[in-house]
């Protein structure tokens, strides 16, 4: 029988008395897409007083600290909201001054512009490409020839025997002409006089054009006015409306929010206009006829995602190419753009937003569509800046994640989901190249820890539920063999930092923070050299895997990061520790044993006896067991711990390390050395045996 569930998350039978529709794949989408729908009409069928709005919020974020900066000085409110729209209104009066009288100067040279152009295009037809032109035209007309010749060669097919129909005598050659053909009317001139405007006409054709751009440039106003002035009122609307439950933290999500996304747009403003000017005065120093014109143009391109650039350069090469009989302003033209675009956008931009503006590539191009669709060349050049917006909400809100998920630039899955991902798909590349991404902020034993273990706990897991097959975990212990191969001539350290300012221009969750620490497993570690000779022999360090199938993974790791300390290490199978094979271990060398877990299930009696199996055979070596998950009973339960009969617990590889270490200076050799050079004693180790364990 069928059951649904209630409002308060209870299954509740259905009536007896009615039959429940089966539940379609396509049910849970219908709500989401009749929303979506009707978001998307609204978007369009009120793109009147939605453009204004849109352009209003996204000034609003570039005065917004201009005007808290008024208000610093104590200037009112209304004073300072004020101020800035009425320095804003000049600069748009004047630049729009600009733009028309640079368009009205423009226009005077059209005709010695065109003249040029045609000269340039009839040089070109009497040289190279006059002689290709020509070339072939002879081929196509030679081509006809052929034709016509073939045609004239086979029978008409419209007659018997191909002969054309004869036509009787004094007939005439069109019937269907009739009498206007036999006997033509002189032609009748019609002249057509337009009525003339009145007065009313006169004023609404010559200011119509004007008044749909000064109507919407007077609702940006209007609306960015009122959202200056009610800022603080409209910010708690929207805490209410996406966060009510949790006021602090909403609040402070969304003052950051507002505050990030200013200095956002801002630097963005900035950063475009600067290219404008450079663009500006380099075309006033090539000879390019209104330079002001062009600068501003291509600066506000450079909002256009992708074809930004390229149009931004099309007419100034146009203008160059018709100022002059040669090609010498063209180049310089050209070379200009080729020279400033790619290292704004190459290495500009990326200094100051970072790798990216915190959109995915995919997401430019797709908003970039969906604005110009709904809005037009408008939509184009806010396609950006507002689909920034939708991201940043999307990192601050719950509910508006999913924006961050589709539009945002931050992988979808976790740093230690797609470890694991990329282990089961067996892709070895794609591992370490997400590896080396994160091992510029982390250093090798934080990755190893954070992001590997808790990676191959995952596996582990799945194995032991049954989902893995042997085949998978082959694959996984193939891949994970070769990423540590091929990170083995990394150092444990802290890596440079290399942060611009996007960290500072684009916000991010709250919990958004890097996968793992910078810092190294011990930071103050001794040189590798100044291990005493018997801990630098191979098998000095045992790591001995769990019985688990990918423990021996765990124990490269460890073995890998020992190394890399001056530690002599071996990594040892379960299937040499076992009561058959524990007779032929070599542990003559044996300094320190290091038994790795990644899980433990059911009692750890297996561990208490491996543990015996071991000392017996290596009776001077001191034995470490790593629980790598933290949270296992065995480290909480003090009595089973002291059951077990090790000498260290540790619960990270870095604390292993660490423990190999403090194990090293406390080594008799070491004491011994210490007091013949002279030296201070040793700090004591860290004490990581419980008081009741055994020694």
């Amino acid at each position: 029988m069928a059951r649904v569930r209630g409002n308060d998350d209870t299954l509740i039978p259905p009536r007896p008395t009615r039959v429940q529709a089966a539940e379609t794949p396509g049910d849970g989408l219908a709500a989401p897409l009749v929303i979506a729908a009707v978001i998307v009409a609204a978007l369009y069928f009120g793109r009147e007083i939605l453009i204004p709005i849109a352009i209003a919020v996204l000034l609003s974020f570039v005065l917004g600290p201009f005007v808290g900066l008024l208000r610093k000085l104590k200037i009112g409110r209304i004073a300072s909201v004020a101020l800035a729209v009425l320095i804003l209104l000049g600069l748009v009066a004047s630049l729009g001054g600009l733009i028309g009288m640079q368009a009205a100067d423009l226009s005077t040279g059209l005709p010695r512009y065109q003249r040029t152009i045609a000269q340039k295009a009839e040089n070109l037809k009497s040289g190279v490409l006059g002689d290709i032109a020509g070339y072939l035209r002879t081929i196509g007309h030679q081509i006809q020839q052929a034709g016509s010749a073939s045609e004239s060669r086979a029978p008409d097919s419209k007659a018997p025997g191909g002969a054309h129909e004869a036509k009787p005598p004094g007939a005439p050659r069109n019937a269907a002409a009739g009498p206007a053909a036999t006997d033509p009317d002189k032609p009748l001139v019609v002249e057509v006089r337009e009525r003339e405007l009145t007065p009313v006409e006169l004023a609404e054709k010559v200011l119509g054009p004007a008044l749909s751009p000064l109507a919407t440039l007077g609702i940006v106003f209007v609306v960015l006015i009122f959202i200056l002035v009610q800022r603080e009122d409209l910010r708690d609307r929207m805490i209410r409306l996406v966060g009510s439950s949790d006021l602090h933290r909403t609040t402070v999500a969304m003052d950051d929010a507002a505050r990030r996304l200013s200095r956002f747009f801002l630097v963005q403003l900035a950063l475009n206009a600067s290219f404008g000017l450079v663009i500006g005065l380099g075309l006033w120093l090539i000879g390019v006829p209104n330079p002001i014109l062009w600068g501003i143009f291509s600066a506000l391109m450079r909002f256009v995602p992708y074809i930004g650039a390229f149009l931004s350069a099309l007419l100034p090469l146009a203008l160059a190419a018709a100022v002059e009989p040669g090609w010498n302003t063209f180049l310089a033209t050209a070379a200009l753009f080729l020279v400033l675009e790619p290292l704004v956008g190459q290495f500009i931009e990326p200094l100051v937003y970072g790798h990216s503006t915190g959109l995915s590539p995919f997401a430019v191009l797709v908003s970039a569509l969906f604005w110009t669709w709904l809005w037009g060349p408008v939509g184009l050049l806010l396609s950006t800046p507002l689909t920034v917006c939708l991201v940043v909400l999307g990192r601050h809100v719950d509910t508006l994640e999913f924006l961050d998920v589709l539009f945002g630039d931050r992988p979808a899955l976790t740093p230690v989901e797609n470890f694991y991902q990329r282990m089961l798909a067996d892709d070895p590349d794609e591992a370490q190249e997400l590896a080396e991404a994160i091992l510029a902020e982390c250093s090798l034993s934080s990755y190893y820890d954070d992001v590997a273990l808790k990676g191959l706990q995952l596996a582990a897991s799945d194995a032991r539920r049954g989902v893995l097959t042997e085949e998978q975990l082959d694959r996984i212990r193939v891949a994970i063999a070769d990423l540590i191969e091929d990170l083995a001539d990394r150092d444990d350290v802290t890596p440079e930092a290399r942060t611009g300012l996007a960290g500072r221009l684009l916000p991010t969750r709250a919990d958004d923070q890097a996968p793992c620490e910078p810092e190294p497993a011990v930071p103050d570690a001794p040189d590798p050299a100044a291990l005493p000779e018997a801990w630098r022999r191979e098998g000095a360090v045992l790591c001995v895997a769990g019985r688990g199938p990918l423990d021996e993974a765990a124990s490269m790791m460890l073995a890998q990061l020992l190394g890399k300390h001056g530690f002599g290490t071996r990594v040892v199978p379960f299937e040499a520790v076992s009561r058959a094979a524990i007779g032929t271990l070599d542990a003559a060398d044996a300094r320190m044993v290091c038994i790795s877990y990644l899980e433990i299930s059911g009692t750890p009696a297996h561990l208490r006896y491996l543990v015996q199996r071991v000392r017996r055979r290596a009776p001077r070596a001191q034995i470490l067991i790593g629980l790598w998950p933290a949270d296992d009973a065995v480290l909480s339960d003090e009595g089973v711990r002291a059951s077990l009969g090790a000498d260290h617990y540790a619960v990270s590889l870095r604390e292993s390390v660490e423990a190999c270490l403090e194990t090293v200076r406390d080594a008799p050799e070491t004491r011994a050395a210490a007091t013949a050079s002279g030296a201070e004693d040793p700090a004591p180790r860290r004490a990581s045996v419980p008081e009741d364990a055994p020694a």
